[in-house]
């Protein structure tokens, strides 16, 4: 992936010299076991929410059949700074974020609207959110309450080692899939969800939970196709080691990784092929419109 030299955000945050997040037992002061939340659950919800996913905090709830975890109120208390000009990682990530402020400005102008870029946090270990307790087990997730990207970038080792899917542009696809979530929310997507998700049985809450993901996906892919067409940034097996994350991160190649059954009224994220198709689906098009995963029939 073609990134060094190009323009980096000012929106990120380094909190990974923090002490490290609120208390609180379990995962963000949802008790483990409260709900009957098992190893596999927590498992399962740990890897999806590892992998592009909304917080799993929610997923645990979701996955125990609660209906989520409770909404805390907090902010770090040291105040925030860039990270340093010389951590490569940080840099890129820096360099990624703004390459989809760039894009996302764009499309919203278009569209008569105006786009608000979202906050990307570093940290390390734990950290407190207008979502709860963030802490780094459950890799990179958004929080629609205080508008942020929670990551911490030993989790680009866990996605090359463990999950198998090496490569810069999938790691940038992890980036622009959160960011995906921001764009949900500026649009209102993400308040019409978590409206219905109270009155609708867990079923229709975890197909709901797809349809979201998805279009994130597909968002992700809308980011690529305009930033290669203005900045070209795309090398030869870019879209491939995209393509192969998706594979890895599909919910049945999750269930089956985790010596399960391949269960579909449990996905929460989609299958392999269903994640895989609508990241393709926006980086061919390079449109929001085709990203509606809501009104169609076929995933």
């Amino acid at each position: 992936m073609k990134w060094e030299g190009n323009r980096e955000s000012d929106n990120v945050e380094d909190r990974r010299d923090d002490s490290g997040g609120g208390g609180g037992g379990g995962f963000g002061g949802l008790p483990i076991g409260g709900r009957g939340v098992g190893i596999g659950t927590i498992a399962v919800a740990l890897i999806a929410g590892w992998i592009f996913g909304i917080n799993p905090l929610t997923l645990l709830g979701a996955l125990s059949g609660g209906g989520g975890a409770p909404v805390v109120q907090q902010q770090p208390q040291q105040p925030a700074h860039a990270p340093p000009a010389n951590d490569e990682a940080a840099k890129f990530v820096s360099t990624v974020l703004a390459d989809t402020e760039d894009v996302w400005t764009d499309l919203f102008k278009q569209r008569g609207g105006t786009y608000q870029d979202p906050k990307l946090v570093l940290y390390r270990g734990a950290i407190p959110t207008a979502c709860g307790t963030g802490q780094s087990a459950m890799g990179p997730f958004y929080c629609p309450g205080d508008r942020k990207v929670y990551l911490d970038l030993n989790f680009f080792d866990t996605l090359k080692r463990q999950l198998g899917a090496p490569g810069e542009f999938a790691e940038a696809y992890v980036v622009a899939h959160e960011v995906g979530h921001h764009v949900q929310n500026l649009l209102g997507i993400s308040d019409k969800v978590d409206s219905m998700r109270g009155r609708i049985s867990q079923t229709d809450s975890n197909a709901l939970s797809v349809r979201v993901e998805l279009q994130a996906d597909c968002f992700a892919g809308v980011w690529a196709n305009h930033a290669q067409a203005s900045r070209h940034i795309l090398e030869n097996g870019d879209i491939e080691s995209a393509m192969n994350a998706a594979a890895k991160i599909g919910d049945d190649a999750l269930q089956r990784s985790a010596g399960r059954s391949v269960m579909p009224d449990s996905f929460t994220h989609g299958s392999s092929a269903q994640r895989q198709r609508w990241f393709m689906t926006g980086i061919q098009t390079g449109s929001m419109k085709a990203c509606d995963t809501f009104n169609t029939r076929s995933l």
